[in-house]
């Protein structure tokens, strides 16, 4: 199954948890130091929650899609390539303590947009933020040819 991802950028991470846990009725999936997701059933939905700094308001990260398999984000990733798109493609990438396949865009308001498919866990939230493939865990979204 797809579902679309939401992930969140929240200055109260343990206020957040406690309201998604209620709205949705769900305890979260996955949770790390600064970091939590919920796998909500319905409505599909993967929503993502990242710790920002104190004192700002909710803001949006990054979009996407998850789905199940590598070749469902290459057949994502030439169909967006096909239709016009600018493409940034991560392969065996370490982001929002997952290890993934993915394929990025941005909107026409640039908002950044992911196609991901999770491989497997893994320990740290993204790659280091002084590279050129950093992603969720750093400024809105990924090294998506902004």
């Amino acid at each position: 199954m797809s579902r679309v991802q939401l992930a969140l950028r929240v200055a109260d991470l343990e206020g957040s948890v406690a309201f998604y846990t209620k709205l949705f009725g769900t305890e979260p999936a996955k949770r790390r130091p600064g970091y939590a997701n919920f796998a909500i059933a319905e409505p599909p939905l993967k929503l993502v929650l990242i710790e920002g700094e104190a004192g700002e308001e909710t803001r949006l990260d990054h979009l996407g899609v998850e789905v199940q398999s590598t070749d469902r984000v290459a057949a994502a990733a030439t169909r967006l390539k096909g239709a016009g798109l600018a493409t940034f493609e991560e392969n065996d990438t370490s982001c929002c303590y997952a290890l993934q396949d993915k394929v990025w865009v941005h909107g026409p308001g640039r908002e950044p947009w992911e196609v991901y498919v999770v491989k497997a866990d893994a320990d740290t939230l993204a790659k280091a933020a002084d590279t050129p493939e950093a992603c969720c865990g750093t400024t809105a979204g990924c090294a998506c040819g902004s």
